[in-house]
């Protein structure tokens, strides 16, 4: 795989374990995990949020391994999920922000192209969501 907006190949990344049952160290139960996932969510934390803290504070591994489902699809069942795909959370908050420093710094070229990029990313989420109805038509 290539980069999106760039020529770079890299593609150095970390791969999980293969595997679909929860190593013999873990000792959480799944219901106890799954109360603990909608305990955070309902204090707003994101998915990804949840996770790392599972992660640290808890020592589960993989939220899959041990529920048999991922949380964002806990979420959904519990009606918790957020309102827009948190990926597309993140873009939007990163465009709004490149152009309040965009208001500050008016020369900045460099910025400026990186939102077009921003903005090009959130289109082609927004598509996607639309195309698997993830998202409202309008």
């Amino acid at each position: 795989s290539s980069r999106m907006h760039s020529a770079g190949k890299g593609n150095a990344r970390s791969a999980l374990p293969y595997r679909d049952t929860a190593p013999s160290w873990v000792k959480s139960e799944p219901e106890d995990i799954v109360q603990e996932i909608v305990k955070m969510a309902r204090k707003g934390m994101m998915p990804s949020q949840i996770g790392t803290r599972l992660r640290d504070m808890h020592g589960v591994p993989q939220v899959k391994y041990i529920t048999g489902q991922k949380i964002l699809r806990i979420l959904h069942r519990q009606g918790l999920a957020p309102a827009i795909p948190e990926d597309l959370h993140h873009l939007i908050k990163k465009a709004v922000n490149v152009r309040k420093h965009l208001e500050r710094n008016r020369k900045d070229k460099d910025s400026k192209f990186r939102l077009i990029l921003i903005e090009s990313r959130i289109q082609r989420l927004v598509r996607y969501y639309k195309l698997k109805q993830k998202l409202p038509r309008h």
